[in-house]
């Protein structure tokens, strides 16, 4: 093969004497170096292979063996190979300045769809196949799934998922090795599954190259490119994709990284907003803890505390004891608290909702003490709920110390209503230490003696003792039995001294019954002034709640002079003529202001064994005259006064009457 040395020399031999016809000579003839300098302008302009062959069939002439054939022939061939290394270059250039540009264009990318979207499209244009798609891999199902696609028409294809070590993709996968196929459908290389055969076909793919996307030595997916025609991809090819999925995973990684720096950023809002909500509930549960302790500390009552909680908590409040009374309420109406809800707090130690009302128990240890009810706060907060049961535990102490300060007065009041009631004590002594729990024995007051047959008797002793307590009264066990001492102005209806105990009796027995729920029986006496009069009153009204309860008059309240004749009889002191005036007392002032004989005519009706007309007869009087009296009478008396055990009573009074002397002091006075 001659060197360029020997063309470059040829070259400089040739001159305008040289011969230039034929092919002979120490040189390349000037004709075979033209046909050179064709191919090095073919080289320069970047011709098509096929314009390489014509200069080397002119070279050859009539003399195709001749040593410018070789020449040229050789030239020709190196002319080609530096076309295609040429050629490799340019292409390689290209591909080179078009990952550059991939890479600059996801760089700018910042959502992960748009990422895995633009490395399939630039997939699909740097090797110019029909369809190209990523799949990424799913550790915990443990398979590569399909994400995006370009080119694909299959709807199957789009959400194929392979497992590892399934088909080429699954391959790919499982080894993190690159593999490709020119005809997927005949290449027994692969495990061929029903699924990823069928989604194959229906795309109608048949050659396929699948590289990995690597992010060190941990494959997270697999980049492919595929064409609808069997071929074979080359090694240029495989690297060119491999290139871009390297660009791409780095990309899919930041990708990922961005999202997950945001989502973070997003919880480190959403954690610095909670921080600081549950911060400024903490200052706000310190406020109100401190706000709701200095109450209590200062000696506020429940009523304070009650005001208190509504005020912080924006919403209406119902304190309750143990019992279900009210002690407190502020901004809502009168209520029972839920026992079922009770029940649960309890049970829970939290706040619970009943119908749009918040129960919290008040507990001391196991001790239930009562409950705290708040109502127009349906939808309570958790910072809010914890401040409200954080207010149960204040308003627990607060309990606690009024159940302590109860206590040592009733302990004080029980001693003194055990010592009034006993007359064991000095009679001196006794008006000062009434004076220092506020009850002024000077003053009349009535003396009730009380009895639940359903109600434990602590419990008709609390209930007792808070009437006490609001009407300035005494309330204690004395020998088994709760009794009641109750200044007399709060008795009755008519207030002021000297009031009869029984209609007061009768109130107490039904404010008492309600509030037990169940009959409570109250026998009176009184009232009474100055300590040594006390025991006296005690033993009557025993007395007469004994009488009521033999009586069958459970739930009653009434005083020895409300029995009739039976009170008369049990009394210590025979006031015969009160019995009287109680008895017939509307009778004989119509008689006395009038001059009519209605006593006399009863009188005799009940002589004669209750005939009209045998009463008529004796009277001498006619029928209707007797009867035109009786009915004076029944208005004068009430309808039942002809009942047997009130038909009893009138006789009883008209014998004591008919007996009385004009001046026995305890004749009636005058109407």
């Amino acid at each position: 093969m001659p060197t360029t040395g020997n063309i470059a020399s040829a070259d400089r031999g040739a001159g305008p004497g040289a011969d230039t016809g034929s092919g002979t000579g120490a040189g390349p003839s000037w004709t075979a170096l033209r046909h050179l300098r064709h191919l090095l302008d073919l080289l320069d302009q970047g011709a098509p292979a096929e314009q390489f062959a014509p200069p080397a069939a002119s070279a050859r002439g009539p003399h195709p063996d001749g040593p410018d054939a070789a020449v040229v022939a050789e030239a020709t061939r190196v002319a080609l190979r530096i076309r295609r290394t040429l050629g490799q270059h340019r292409r390689r250039e290209a591909e080179l300045a078009a990952l550059f540009d991939t890479a600059g264009d996801l760089a700018r990318l910042r959502d992960l769809d748009a990422v895995l979207k633009a490395i399939v499209h630039r997939a699909k244009l740097l090797l110019g196949t029909d369809v190209t798609y990523l799949s990424l891999n799913d550790d915990e199902a443990g398979d590569t799934y399909m994400r995006v696609t370009d080119g694909s028409v299959s709807a199957a294809f789009q959400q194929v998922r392979l497992g590892m070590g399934e088909g080429l993709g699954g391959l790919v996968a499982s080894t993190a090795r690159p593999y490709s196929t020119g005809d997927y459908r005949d290449d027994r290389r692969f495990r061929h599954t029903t699924t990823i055969d069928g989604a194959v076909t229906e795309e109608g793919l048949r050659a396929i190259l699948g590289v990995p996307l690597r992010l060190g030595t941990r494959v997270i997916g697999v980049l492919y490119a595929a064409d609808r025609t069997a071929r074979a991809f080359t090694p240029d090819e495989v690297a060119l994709l491999s290139s871009l999925a390297d660009h791409a995973a780095i990309a899919i990684d930041s990708a990922r990284l961005l999202e997950e720096t945001r989502s973070a950023l997003v919880d480190l809002n959403e954690a610095s907003r909670t921080i600081e909500a549950h911060s400024d509930a903490m200052r706000r549960a310190e406020d109100a803890h401190d706000r709701l302790t200095d109450l209590v500390l200062r000696g506020a009552d429940i009523a304070d505390v009650a005001t208190a909680i509504g005020t912080v908590l924006q919403g209406g409040t119902l304190i309750h004891d143990a019992d279900g009374t009210e002690l407190a309420r502020s901004g809502t109406d009168s209520g029972q608290p839920s026992a079922l809800a009770v029940a649960a707090s309890r049970t829970g130690g939290r706040a619970v909702s009943a119908d749009g009302t918040w129960v919290c128990a008040v507990l001391a240890g196991p001790e239930l003490l009562g409950s705290i009810a708040l109502t127009g706060r349906p939808g309570l907060g958790d910072a809010d709920r914890r401040l409200f049961e954080r207010a149960a535990v204040v308003t627990a102490l607060l309990l606690l110390q009024s159940r302590s300060v109860a206590e040592t007065e009733d302990r004080v009041r029980g001693e003194l209503l055990g010592d009034l009631l006993t007359g064991a004590a000095d009679p001196a002594s006794l008006p000062a230490r009434a004076r220092r729990v506020g009850v002024h024995l000077d003053r009349p007051h009535a003396v009730f003696v009380l009895h639940s047959a359903t109600a434990a008797r602590q419990r008709l002793l609390a209930a007792a003792a808070r009437v006490a307590h609001s009407r300035k009264g005494l309330a204690g066990l004395h020998h088994d039995d709760v009794v009641l001492v109750l200044p007399a102005e709060h008795t009755g209806p008519d207030p002021g001294p000297g009031v009869a105990p029984g209609p007061g009796a009768a109130s107490l027995a039904g404010e008492l019954g309600q509030a037990l729920a169940g009959p409570v029986t109250v026998g009176a006496a009184g009232p009474v002034s100055g300590p040594g009069r006390f025991p006296d009153a005690h033993a009557e009204a025993l007395r007469c709640r004994t009488a009521l309860r033999a009586l069958g008059r459970e739930g009653t309240g009434a005083a020895l002079g409300d029995l009739g004749f039976l009170g008369v009889l049990l009394g210590d002191q025979t006031d015969l003529g009160g019995y009287v005036r109680r008895t017939l007392g509307p009778v004989l002032d119509y008689d006395a202001k009038r001059g009519t004989e209605l006593v006399h005519t009863l009188r005799t009706y009940f002589d004669e064994g209750t005939s009209r007309s045998r009463a008529a007869e004796a009277l001498h009087v006619h029928v209707n005259t007797v009867v035109q009296r009786l009915d004076r009478i029944g208005r004068l008396l009430g309808r039942d006064w002809q009942r047997p055990e009130r038909a009893l009573e009138l006789q009883l009074a008209l014998r004591v009457h008919r007996v009385q002397r004009p001046d026995d002091s305890a004749a009636l006075p005058p109407a």
